[in-house]
């Protein structure tokens, strides 16, 4: 079995942590390098409830792509929810590695995970990484369609394809407006709207779209596209967009794995760690119209 150290080498070799945002808090955050490694449980997030899992799991190494601790703190008391998790691990002998932005940008990466779900075609990133020769590495990715959907049909297929939320799927556009071309960015993606109308897409598929940001977006679409094809906004659970990128890594590390004669059991949590637990639809009607 390799020791946690090897296994973290590799981790860092898909990716890189000097690729991170220089406000992000990626690597290890617990874990003894010499400790031999059989077990690795693959998360989004690295919440009490994960931590549970891979004890009982048996697990060795948790990777989650968020981090735990992403501002500095001055304890890890057991006393408050994020000491819990450090002191879970610790007590049971099991490390934890975070890939956050470092792997939002990795070819691939998490918007490749994102449209594979999706099942769409991958055309180039969104948002091009300047270091990457090959131009494959970046933010975001802009993919194609085998075929033309229209937009009601296109957010019933994220609906359909990505893990179930109580959020569910929404959009903002013309239902029955024509779909060929589609921006996708794991997670939160509300400031990328200038790169987004740059290449001309017919929709754009994230996650947390705010109130202002999609107003304004949506306002210079009427005002740079047709009146028929202004830009269609999908909007889906910041969880449910970065989970697919859990079993794509998982895969990755199962071929370095095989590779190198490891032997590791490679396993993708299916627990939804996403906040929200519920939600009811409003009905259809104006303010102060009767129900």
């Amino acid at each position: 079995m390799p020791r946690l150290s090897e296994v973290i080498a590799a981790l860092d070799a898909l990716w890189p942590p000097e690729r991170a945002e220089s406000w992000d808090a990626v690597g290890t955050v617990c874990g003894d390098p010499d400790t031999e490694v059989s077990r690795v449980l693959f998360a989004v997030d690295p919440v009490q409830e994960i931590a549970d899992e891979a004890v009982k799991l048996g697990a060795d190494l948790i990777v989650t792509h968020h981090p735990l601790y992403l501002r500095g703190t001055t304890t890890v008391s057991a006393g408050h929810f994020k000491g819990r998790v450090v002191h879970t691990l610790i007590k049971n002998d099991v490390a934890l590695h975070v890939a956050h932005t470092n792997s939002d940008t990795a070819d691939p990466g998490v918007s490749d995970a994102l449209a594979g779900a999706l099942d769409l075609r991958v055309v180039r990133p969104l948002v091009p990484d300047p270091t990457d020769p090959h131009g494959r590495r970046g933010l975001g990715r802009i993919c194609e369609l085998d075929h033309p959907e229209t937009v009601r049909e296109f957010a019933a297929r994220a609906a359909q394809r990505l893990p179930a939320t109580a959020q569910g799927i929404r959009f903002a556009g013309d239902p029955d407006a024509v779909v060929r071309t589609v921006a996708v960015s794991g997670g939160s993606g509300d400031g990328l709207f200038e790169a987004v109308r740059a290449a001309g897409v017919d929709a754009f598929l994230t996650a947390d779209l705010r109130h202002h940001p999609v107003s304004e977006a949506r306002e210079q679409a009427r005002e740079q596209a047709s009146e028929t094809s202004p830009l269609a906004l999908v909007d889906a659970a910041h969880w449910a967009t970065e989970w697919p990128w859990c079993e794509q890594a998982a895969g990755q590390l199962e071929a370095v794995s095989d590779r190198e004669g490891w032997n590791l059991r490679v396993h993708v949590s299916s627990t939804v760690t996403d906040p929200w637990t519920s939600h009811i639809s409003s009905p259809f009607s104006s303010p102060g119209a009767p129900n």
